[in-house]
């Protein structure tokens, strides 16, 4: 089977489209509407999220994360403080991310800044975490260079002994972090590249103002 030109690689898309009137007021609710349609569908893993960050001199770096609570307040996942995007996160609080909901032929962008959630929030989520996962948040010191994948293995395999009974704390430079949005995109795919682009624009009085983009 032979493989096509990337320039021949093309969708029509023709799935839904998104007008005002469905789009509303408040993007938090489009955002669980589409969210729930997600779910339904049976997209795989529909709270994936590409997280791009930045330094503190503009270098970005991004990487696929998976959100684990949403209110009103924004988005929120969990990581090693220490790793290359909390310590980026320290610099420089502003973030991106990215929901591809590619079977719905859909995207939501998201732009805003990051607050850490508090030492409760952390500790109830780390809690109700599988062991192997608690475990594994001790044994990688993540982004950190390692010398080979048995190093990483019997690290946890210590901890394993160390915490017989399954009790493990969580590690201080482990936790969560709240994405705080100022601004939504919701795209939606449409025929002849003339997708549906509908933006979100938090205001100083907290109110949103909607404005739809050219594709």
């Amino acid at each position: 089977m032979s493989v096509p030109s990337l320039a021949d690689m093309r969708k029509e898309y023709s799935a839904d489209g998104l007008v005002e009137a469905d789009a509303g007021d408040d993007p938090f609710a489009l955002f669980h509407r589409w969210f729930e349609q997600a779910v339904t569908a049976g997209l795989h893993e529909p709270n994936a999220f590409v997280l791009a960050t930045a330094t503190a001199d503009s270098f970005p770096s991004a990487r696929l994360v998976l959100l684990k609570a949403l209110d009103d307040r924004g988005f929120t996942f969990f990581t090693n403080y220490d790793s290359r995007k909390g310590r980026e996160l320290k610099t420089n609080p502003c973030v991106a991310l990215v929901f591809p909901w590619h079977a719905l032929e859909r995207q939501v962008r998201v732009e805003g800044m990051i607050e850490v959630v508090t030492a409760a929030e952390s500790d109830d989520y780390f809690a109700n975490r599988p062991l192997g996962s608690r475990l594994g948040a001790w044994a990688s010191a993540q982004s950190d260079i390692i010398p080979d994948r048995a190093y990483l293995e019997q690290r946890h395999a210590e901890l394993m002994a160390q915490y017989p009974d399954g009790n493990v704390p969580r590690p201080p430079n482990w936790g969560g972090y709240r994405v705080l949005p100022c601004v939504f995109e919701f795209w939606q795919g449409r025929p002849s590249r003339l997708h549906d682009r509908i933006r979100f624009t938090l205001e100083r009085d907290t109110t949103w103002t909607r404005q739809r983009l050219s594709p």
